[in-house]
């Protein structure tokens, strides 16, 4: 997959074009109140890059699991309330998708506005990528831009499908992720070092077997961290383990020659995951049969952090420990920070490390913070991604 593609800053806007711009709007919303309006934002540099050049914007976004049918509860007026805010001007919300409503907003849109189409998964086309709601959405603009990056892992009709029918450019938020993550995974800056946490093994393989192959230091945290300790012939006690997963892991050392991956060497254990919990320190290989592995111990956090001070890029993946009690959150703090006072080009990415580096302040010392959850993991895989795939290249 190419990351060299085709911006909104390409696109001739000489003739006020109009534009289905492809957004993730799908925010938390209770008793019909958005409470979380970060992925609102984070489209406006975008929005307002059209509508400041002569473009007028057709928005539109998913939100929830509406499974296909119109649902209230799902609806995206609480949105168009906050885009009507946040940038000055009503934002009329289409009661449609693909019908009237939106059509007719759509095509008396004038140049600098904008408007927002219904909840995108109102209709089960959407999801199957159906070629006629592609062009059906393709007949409301000129062109289409999508800045949806969270959906960008997803062949669904506003993400790849319309592309088949407009000239289709990415938003200035896809641009950021491309260049950011794109580029660490190309032509990163050595030493580079990922680091990979969180709970299971089997959630990571593909990023494991693609990072192992381009990072210079692979280190291991979080509840995955035990298949690879009883791999090695280590006692884990209670620790999490991805039985079916040990013959992958053991084959993943024995091959791994150039001592790429690193494994901590103590932990922070307990007989019980709560609040107030007694813990000890202990080695990794050596956990008691009654406790279990709740965080990396203080050695392997020196360690850690000593390694990533001495890297040109880190990218991380996952906490190092069960981070949300203080018991045992030093491991994963003590990682934001040394990424945080690093010279390292640094990315964050994955909902768990992202709320880590927001519990401690530290989000704006990072270089990008990944805005899409399953999309980071499949861009971190290699894998191809459909939403941005689908985009000219330059």
């Amino acid at each position: 997959m190419s990351y060299n593609k085709k911006t909104v800053r390409d696109i001739d806007f000489s003739k006020g074009p109009r534009v289905l711009l492809r957004c993730d709007f799908n925010v938390p919303i209770e008793n019909g109140a958005v409470t979380d309006d970060t992925r609102i934002t984070a489209s406006l540099p975008t929005i307002k890059y059209i509508l400041e050049h002569g473009g007028s914007a057709v928005l539109c976004s998913h939100l929830g699991r509406p499974k296909g049918k119109v649902s209230p509860e799902f609806s995206l007026a609480p949105v168009a309330k906050i885009l009507s805010k946040l940038l000055g001007f009503d934002v009329p919300l289409a009661t449609d998708v693909v019908g009237l409503s939106a059509k007719a907003l759509a095509g008396a849109l004038q140049p600098g506005k904008a408007i927002l189409i219904e909840n995108l998964r109102f209709h089960a086309q959407e999801e199957a990528n159906d070629p006629e709601f592609s062009k059906w959405l393709a007949e409301l603009a000129d062109v289409y831009v999508n800045d949806a990056f969270g959906a960008a892992h997803r062949a669904h009709a506003s993400t790849a499908g319309v592309a088949s029918y407009l000239p289709a450019y990415c938003g200035l938020l896809i641009e950021k992720e491309l260049a950011a993550i794109g580029g660490a995974l190309t032509e990163p800056r050595r030493p580079f070092t990922a680091i990979l946490g969180g709970s299971k093994v089997s959630d990571k393989l593909g990023v494991i077997e693609n990072l192992v192959k381009i990072a210079d230091n692979l280190l291991i945290g979080g509840g995955m961290a035990y298949t690879f300790i009883q791999a090695k012939g280590g006692k884990i006690g209670k620790s999490l383990l991805d039985a079916d997963k040990l013959d992958y892991v053991t084959e993943l050392l024995k091959n791994d020659s150039a001592g790429k991956i690193h494994l901590p060497a103590d932990s922070v254990i307990t007989s019980e995951l709560k609040a107030g919990a007694v813990t000890e320190i202990a080695a990794s290989g050596a956990i008691p049969d009654d406790m279990l592995g709740a965080d990396i111990g203080p050695e392997t956090s020196e360690a850690y952090a000593d390694i990533i001070t001495n890297s040109g890029t880190v990218i991380w993946n996952g906490p190092m420990g069960v981070f949300e009690l203080d018991e045992f959150a030093a491991g994963t703090k003590i990682i934001a920070g040394a990424m945080a006072a690093s010279s390292a080009f640094t990315i964050v990415g994955g909902g768990d490390s992202l709320a880590a580096v927001n519990k401690y302040g530290l989000a704006d010392k990072m270089n990008h913070n990944a805005t899409g959850g399953g999309a980071t993991l499949e861009f971190l895989e290699g894998k191809v991604l459909p939403g941005i795939d689908c985009l000219l290249d330059r």
